[in-house]
């Protein structure tokens, strides 16, 4: 996640679509992806895509996002979920995540919420939704008294020079980002070869503003 500095984060009921949409990451130069869990059966279409991963894209670490409880999340750790995403604290996750040995980015809104997350072991912590909590001011603020927090915010990213500069000038280890990555035309048109092309510039825009 730190070295990317983007985790996408993405979800269609389609499984050629994923693989279409995580091979043009893939090829942009993204080795970390986060399928968001959306709707019955999308832990089977996570489970095919993993498998798919392993096979085609060497190093592309595949994490599943949107996981609210402790069920569903021992579901995808048992399919490959290299790492567990969620828009909430949940104790009973971090045990399930921790006992696994994988990782677990949980959302928080409050700098005491960073805090308990840091104690149930999480190691980057999402912010969410990033833009309604403060945005880069808020970052600034939690890394003042808690300079070794690794920040991910979710929500209000997007792929401008001037965005990302001001979220990584304000010490985020990596923003997450979804429809902002996926413009619909793209996606509509399936013009995978174009959203190589975006991950390319976004990952030249990154490595430019982290400097």
């Amino acid at each position: 996640m730190k070295e990317t500095g983007v985790v996408p984060v993405f979800f269609h009921a389609d499984l050629d679509t994923c693989k279409n949409v995580v091979k043009a990451c893939y090829d942009g130069g993204i080795r970390v992806f986060e399928f968001v869990n959306r709707g019955d059966f999308a832990h089977e279409i996570f489970s095919e895509l993993n498998k798919y991963a392993l096979k085609e894209l060497p190093g592309m670490i595949l994490g599943a996002g949107s996981l609210v409880e402790a069920g569903t999340t021992a579901l995808y750790i048992q399919a490959g979920a290299n790492f567990i995403v969620s828009p909430l604290l949940n104790e009973e996750m971090a045990k399930t995540c921790n006992r696994r040995g994988v990782a677990w980015s949980p959302g928080c809104g409050t700098i005491s919420e960073i805090s308990k997350a840091q104690e149930l072991g999480a190691e980057i912590v999402k912010l969410f939704p990033a833009s309604e909590i403060g945005g880069p001011s808020f970052v600034k603020a939690v890394k003042g008294p808690m300079p070794w927090t690794n920040i991910m915010p979710t929500g209000g990213v997007d792929t401008s020079e001037a965005n990302l500069k001001g979220w990584f000038n304000a010490g985020v280890t990596c923003v997450g980002m979804g429809s902002n990555l996926f413009p619909k035309e793209i996606m509509d048109s399936g013009n995978y070869a174009a959203l190589t092309d975006k991950v390319k510039v976004l990952m030249e825009t990154i490595q430019k503003v982290k400097k």
